[in-house]
């Protein structure tokens, strides 16, 4: 996979595709810019080299229909004033109207095209789309890793519009962090896995089970696991389906030498309410009518026990309902554990970047990925999409 760093984009026309899919509030305003902040190394070379500069990316989901609640206007503000230079917004990402603004650009100025999910065409990853789009520049750059797992037009279909197509700083930055600690780790590897569901991570525990040393299952999907074992979890969400998967993977862990660690204490709840009644009970002993929201302080110490030689840690996924201050306790224990760790440290996800945050620990971790899908399909040990197409240029 080539980096914009090996290639001549010396007065070039650039097209790069970015991830600026960022939270607005009521307003319209952006909430959180880390995914604006992260490609600003690209953006900021590629001026340097004094390049033409067209940035694409989506925005929520306007499902192919132009809706200006997710106009790209907002992150084209908020561009400007990063990186101190007018970012203009285009009516359109593709077009002839745009394809002319585009071509009485001058060296050193900044484009962003209106959302490109605007154009249904974008998802469905159509070849006209596709062309259309590659008009808009002579190089594509592709800094966008957080849908590089989305087989999409701006991220696979336009490389073949291209002569020359390589990554941008970010997203060289997570497939590097990711080979750390995936591909080529340093021992003990341990991962931590939570979340919601065993269904949505069975690839990544599948193939983490190959890798690691120790493996950590909290979460409700930690549920599906205790109750494979014969324990009572009550009312918690669990996936019965999946009750055998859980054995088998069970089994592998010991066959291979896996530590498998599991809740043994927890914070149970009569209903899903942040003002529920909610008390401390051992694993074994969760009542029929209660549900499983949050892990114990004792699992806490196991926990933070299981990491202390470890050498590399990857994270995706919380410990509990930690939106509810209640059930907060064992995820940003978690946290501090994590970050108080020796080890390199990789978190990937949605929610575990917000606790991460939440808990003011964000310096003090190696590395936050910017993508929760494409860091989850790295887990699986699948090749993603958008950076296939690069690799295969």
């Amino acid at each position: 996979m080539q980096n914009i760093k090996d290639l001549d984009i010396k007065g070039k026309t650039l097209l790069i595709r970015v991830d600026f899919n960022v939270p607005l509030d009521e307003q319209g305003n952006i909430t959180e810019d880390t995914r604006i902040r992260g490609v600003l190394p690209t953006i900021n070379h590629a001026l340097d080299e004094n390049a033409k500069i067209v940035i694409c990316s989506h925005l929520g989901r306007p499902k192919g229909q132009h809706q200006e609640k997710f106009s790209m206007a907002p992150a084209a503000k908020r561009l400007s004033r990063l990186i101190n230079k007018e970012v203009k917004l285009a009516p359109d990402c593709i077009g002839s109207e745009v394809k002319a603004t585009v071509e009485a650009m001058q060296p050193g100025e900044v484009l962003l095209l209106e959302n490109l999910r605007f154009h249904k065409e974008e998802q469905e990853n159509d070849v006209e789309f596709s062309r259309q789009l590659a008009e808009m520049g002579e190089i594509y750059i592709n800094d966008a890793f957080a849908v590089a797992h989305r087989a999409h037009a701006s991220v696979v279909g336009v490389t073949k519009f291209f002569e020359q197509c390589a990554a941008g700083f970010l997203l060289q930055k997570e497939m590097d962090y990711f080979n750390r600690s995936v591909g080529n780790p340093s021992h003990p590897l341990v991962a931590i896995i939570g979340g919601a569901k065993v269904s949505s991570k069975l690839g990544a525990l599948r193939n983490l089970m190959d890798r690691v040393d120790k493996m950590i299952i909290g979460g409700a999907m930690a549920n599906t696991f205790m109750k494979a074992i014969g324990y009572e979890v009550g009312t918690s969400r669990v996936e019965d389906d999946l009750i055998d998967t859980a054995k088998e993977l069970m089994k592998k862990a010991k066959q291979q030498g896996v530590k498998l660690y599991l809740p043994v204490d927890c914070i149970v709840a009569d209903t899903f309410d942040a003002r529920a009644d909610s008390y401390r009970t051992t694993a074994q002993e969760v009542p029929k009518s209660r549900m499983i929201l949050d892990i114990g302080p004792a699992t806490t110490m196991l926990f933070t026990e299981a990491l202390e030689n470890a050498r590399t840690i990857i994270w995706n996924g919380p410990m509990g309902a930690f939106e509810m201050d209640a059930f907060s306790r064992g995820t940003m224990a978690m946290v501090h554990s994590v970050a108080a760790s020796h080890a390199l440290t990789i978190i990937g996800g949605g929610d575990t970047d917000v606790a991460v945050h939440k808990a003011g620990e964000a310096d003090n971790i190696s590395y936050m990925s910017t993508g929760g899908g494409a860091f989850l399909m790295l887990m699986e040990g699948k090749t993603l999409p958008g950076v296939a197409a690069l690799t295969n240029k």
